[in-house]
């Protein structure tokens, strides 16, 4: 079934990686040379700079980044964000070095990337993923900074996804488990969505979070203390720890970051070596794994109403028409973990403007709030309420501004999306709705700058 009619060659185009550099080099070590290899793929230019992380792992390969750059154009062009798609990796398990060890190979590496233009503020511009974080992304910048003396001004914007001391911008750690949050609170909010068997809110819902990085944890955390979810399972690779009252999900995180796991958790099950935690029943399952950690032999088996995709690719295609055909509604990977690519936009602009966000505004914002307050209890007659009064005279951190820009981006895609399926009643799920949003969006770009 055809969703959307395109010229005649667009799909191909549109399809294609554009370029993908390899980039072999080596670095002494341990008093002898090593070698690397690592990639950088372009995917679409249609909209520049291109945007998209860079990953350490061991299992990377050139298919796998060209298909996260296809990704990445993807998902840009859904939310409305203004970056064509890329994406990199280094062949490296990042466990067998030093962080002296890393910092030298990660700086070689941003030097063949700046060789061929692959990093750059108006150009390319990598972030974190899996096997990064903000210590990798302040060395590549600094790298770039020195290798590049003539552009000091916007050379902070080379990279997202820094430390706050380096021209990061407050939100973006915990974007992705964020968005998670307000995805699942955009799809409950519509009315025209079946919700959780009726219901508009996790107040008690029990959810099940496979992977308990920092998308996983943010999630996980966001949901159960906000929402008042009971996370009743967490996944990781080595097993399984639950409690059906609810985990403590911060106590949690930080027992994992003491013993290197999460088994052995007090006050839950622990499962070692079993990978079934995500069978249990759940209202809420959040994949925020590795891809493919639902598939056709375990799909039959999985029990929650709502799948939300937090990773990239975690439901194989065969897994997508199973859960489906039993009634699993399953929000896109595509819109769902978008939320670190929106708040990487805002530090992105953050950098090039120069301005703290909110520095132009917040303390006109405090007087009028103050005012409104005052004229409020004059008519009144009563005092503010206490526990109201200093959120409603804040005029809003820079982390404030953040979460009310990827709350309002992930609300008005969701609405696209929906609108969409409401007007086309054959796209039969959600992953298609996004799919059609995003694409019609990248051929009327393609096809205003006449390629």
């Amino acid at each position: 079934m055809t969703f959307i009619d395109l010229p005649e060659g667009l799909a191909e185009r549109i399809v294609q990686c554009n370029s993908t550099y390899t980039v072999r080099f080596g670095v002494r070590l341990r008093g002898r040379m090593y070698s690397f290899i690592g990639w950088r793929s372009v995917h679409s230019e249609h909209c520049e700079p291109v945007k998209g992380g860079i990953r350490y792992a061991s299992n990377a390969d050139a298919d796998e980044v060209e298909a996260l750059a296809a990704l990445m154009t993807l998902k840009c062009s859904l939310v409305d964000v203004p970056f064509g798609g890329s994406k990199g990796a280094l062949k490296i398990d990042p466990s067998a070095w030093t962080p002296q060890e890393l910092e030298r190979i990660t700086r070689r590496f941003t030097q063949e990337l700046n060789k061929r233009g692959l990093i750059g503020p108006g150009v390319n511009v990598p972030a974190p993923d899996i096997g990064t974080g903000e210590r990798e992304m302040a060395w590549m910048v600094d790298e770039f900074r020195r290798a590049n003396p003539t552009d000091v001004v916007n050379a902070r914007a080379c990279v997202t996804g820094k430390p706050i001391s380096k021209g990061g911008i407050a939100g973006r750690t915990e974007a992705t488990g964020r968005g998670v949050q307000f995805a699942i609170h955009s799809f409950l909010k519509d009315t025209r969505t079946p919700g959780l068997q009726g219901r508009r809110d996790l107040k008690d819902a029990t959810v099940i979070v496979q992977g308990f990085g920092n998308v996983g944890y943010h999630a996980a955390k966001f949901l159960s203390e906000d929402d008042g979810a009971r996370v009743i399972v967490v996944a990781e690779r080595d097993g399984y720890v639950a409690n059906v009252a609810g985990l403590a999900i911060e106590a949690l995180k930080q027992h994992q970051v003491r013993t290197g796991s999460i088994l052995g958790f007090p006050g839950a099950r622990s499962c070692a070596g079993d990978m079934t935690g995500i069978e249990h029943p759940c209202d809420v399952l959040v994949p925020a794994a590795m891809e493919n950690a639902i598939h056709s032999e375990n799909a039959e088996r999985i029990s929650a109403h709502l799948v939300v995709e937090a990773a990239n690719g975690p439901i194989t295609f065969e897994a997508d028409r199973i859960l489906r055909s039993r009634g699993v509604t399953i929000l896109p990977d595509l819109y769902v973990n978008a939320g670190g690519v929106v708040v990487s936009y805002f530090e992105w602009v953050k950098n090039l403007t120069h301005i703290p966000f909110g520095l132009m505004e917040r303390r006109r914002r405090e007087r009028r709030n103050h005012a409104i307050a005052t004229v409020l209890e004059r008519m009144t007659g009563r005092e503010f309420p206490p526990d109201m009064r200093d959120e409603f005279l804040e005029g809003g951190a820079e982390i404030d501004l953040v979460r009310s820009g990827l709350e309002d981006v992930m609300r008005s895609t969701w609405a696209r999306i929906a609108n969409l399926m409401e007007l086309r009643p054959e796209l039969a799920d959600y992953r298609t709705a996004a799919y059609v949003v995003s694409i019609r969006q990248i051929a009327e770009a393609y096809e205003a700058i006449g390629i």
